[in-house]
């Protein structure tokens, strides 16, 4: 079937709605018409469709996407905090048919045995979230071979292309610092160390996007006829009936005023993001009934869960002078030294390469721990010290000046982008109005713990970092423009070096000042990671969750939401590949509801 920007007239009725193309989306709509053929299915989806896109299938391509133009990116602001240096912090989410995994960094990152323990949900236990992972990719690394999946539609590998000095050196200072290189990060147990990363790249160098993956084959297969796509076109609001069941959608084409609906006539599944989905679900009059009179929008379910959490990992890339030659970083892409058009024609080898080289889960030593102070050493204790496969601290070594390209000169760097995994704070994303347009009231809510908890751990992961950087044999100093501004005469000021590290290098000895200059910097340059996710939770409706173990939106039927909203507690990982998980489980579960074969 073709992708539409206009639906026929004729087709004002269909089985399922999909509200959102995104990730877990894609995966739903495509394993449900799998199901059954004759089930007709609509996807809606508010960005374009990205068939054949060289933005989106050349993994190189990435950084475009973090541009303010970019037409796959909507960039949400947060409300003004006193703990970021009075900022108003900017969020991407994507706007793509494909979502996420179709404009993220494509990295292979799977959540931790803690994480999956802490979902306590029927259907949701470690195995089964492991079957799920295994089911949805072909992986083509390292470790064992139960761990993983050899025959699903997302490829897992090292792609084309890497910076083998690159990885070698940080490997090798890792280890001086008492991180070992581990064979396999994604077994769910492995913790407390580094791997060369693997990435959503297949073998041949082409981005995994579950719209590439899932979807767009079985648009073009023949076969699947009744699977229907809508982009450029933004879901306003769920309709319902007086028994509060789901019965359809209103949406307005991105080009146009005009309200449309269409008719659902057994489910409406959401699946909009952990931005979008409780916006929706708050214009449909599903929320808190409070925040929904103050935003003039009659009331149909009071769910006050909606929205009423946000979770998210937080991040600082930290770029050093390095002696890499021009095909070891990705910086050519941003600095003109490569001709990309000519790159595309060539098909490149680079191309199939996103420059991240390593991922790391860290945890600090117990003379850390003591160091960082009591408060700190409460919270250690009470979530970390006991569970020995829980990070504190993601780690990723990027090929190239992941902070700010566009300040530093032109050269070839390395950085490290270190982020915080379980953030004690937790924020909030409500609408203030009935109409898509309507102001947010969005609170991310980073370095708002009353102990000032979350702080300390990114100042250690500051600390981590640098040292494991200094070790490195391409390593040549600071962009000191982009790190802490400290005195000049601190032994942590930042240099530049005119040849390789010393051999000998003692840690860098941080007096009070430098941490309180590391923790300005901090609050005026932390950013999201963009792993949105926790705004529509899947616990009991008294424990401020919103779905059910089903992914039924609680005082409402025939309503689903599948996609990272769901998740009830962070996770050690990035969130595309739990984030798929769920668009599997998802399918699963709506199979079984509504009698499919398979």
């Amino acid at each position: 079937m073709p992708i539409y920007t206009q639906l026929p007239k004729q087709l004002d009725t269909v089985d399922v709605v999909i509200a959102g193309g995104g990730t877990a989306g894609c995966i739903v709509a495509s394993r449900l018409a799998d199901a059954d053929p004759n089930l007709s299915i609509l996807v809606i989806e508010q960005g374009s469709d990205n068939n054949g896109d060289p933005s989106v299938t050349f993994p190189a391509m990435y950084p475009i996407h973090l541009s303010p133009e970019s037409p796959r990116m909507q960039f949400l602001k947060g409300n003004k905090s006193i703990a970021l240096a009075n900022r108003e912090l900017i969020v991407p989410a994507a706007k793509s048919l494909g979502g996420g995994s179709s404009v993220n960094m494509l990295m292979y990152s799977r959540i931790q045995q803690a994480d999956a323990e802490s979902w306590q949900s029927p259907g949701w236990s470690q195995d089964e979230m492991l079957r799920l992972m295994k089911k949805l990719e072909t992986y083509h690394g390292p470790g064992r071979k139960e761990q993983h999946g050899s025959d699903g539609p997302i490829q897992v590998s090292l792609g084309t292309y890497s910076s083998p000095r690159l990885s070698e050196a940080f490997v090798a200072a890792s280890a001086r610092m008492g991180w070992k290189e581990l064979q396999d990060l994604g077994d769910l147990e492995t913790n407390n160390g580094i791997q060369r990363a693997l990435r959503y790249i297949s073998p041949d160098g082409k981005r995994q996007d579950t719209a590439h993956c899932y979807l767009h084959p079985r648009l073009q297969d023949g076969k699947h006829p009744n699977l229907h796509v809508l982009v450029e076109s933004r879901v306003v609001k769920i309709i319902f009936d007086e028994t509060k069941r789901a019965t359809g959608v209103v949406y307005a084409p991105m080009q146009s005023a005009e309200l449309r609906r269409i008719k659902a006539t057994k489910m409406v599944v959401v699946s909009s993001g952990a931005c979008g989905t409780p916006l929706l679900l708050e214009r449909s009059g599903v929320g808190d009934p409070i925040i929904l009179k103050h935003s003039g929008i009659e009331l149909v379910a009071q769910v006050p869960g909606v929205g009423a959490t946000y979770d998210d990992h937080y991040v600082c890339s930290y770029p050093y002078h390095s002696s890499l030659d021009i095909r070891e970083t990705l910086d050519g892409f941003l600095n003109g030294n490569f001709d990309i058009p000519d790159m595309m024609q060539r098909n490149d080898e680079i191309l199939g390469w996103n420059g991240f080289e390593i991922t790391g889960k860290l945890r600090p030593n117990p003379s850390d721990v003591v160091t960082l102070g009591p408060d700190f050493e409460v919270e250690w204790n009470r979530t970390f010290a006991n569970i020995f496969n829980k990070p504190m601290i993601g780690l990723t070594l990027v090929a190239g000046n992941a902070a700010d390209p566009f300040t530093a000169p032109v050269g070839q760097y390395f950085s490290n982008s270190v982020f915080n995994l379980y953030p004690l704070s937790t924020g909030h994303i409500h609408v203030t109005g009935p109409n898509l347009d309507d102001p947010l009231d969005f609170d991310p809510a980073i370095f708002t713990d009353k102990a000032g908890v979350d702080i300390k751990k990114c100042i250690w992961a500051y600390k981590a970092q640098r040292e494991i950087s200094r070790r490195m044999s391409v390593y040549r100093g600071e962009v000191a423009t982009l790190h802490p501004e400290f005195g000049k005469d601190s032994k942590a000021a930042c240099v530049k070096l005119h040849g390789p590290p010393a051999t000998d290098i003692e840690d860098i000895e941080y007096t009070a000042e430098d941490d309180a200059a590391i923790e300005r910097w901090l609050r005026n340059h932390i950013s999201t990671t963009w792993h949105s996710a926790g705004t529509c939770k899947m616990l009991p409706l008294d424990k401020n969750g919103v779905v059910d173990a089903n992914l039924s939106v609680h005082n409402v039927t025939a309503l689903k939401i599948a996609d990272a909203s769901i998740i009830p507690h962070n996770v050690g990982a990035h969130t595309n590949n739990i984030t798929m998980v769920i668009g599997e489980k998802a399918a699963e579960i709506l199979i079984e509801e509504l009698g499919l074969s398979q």
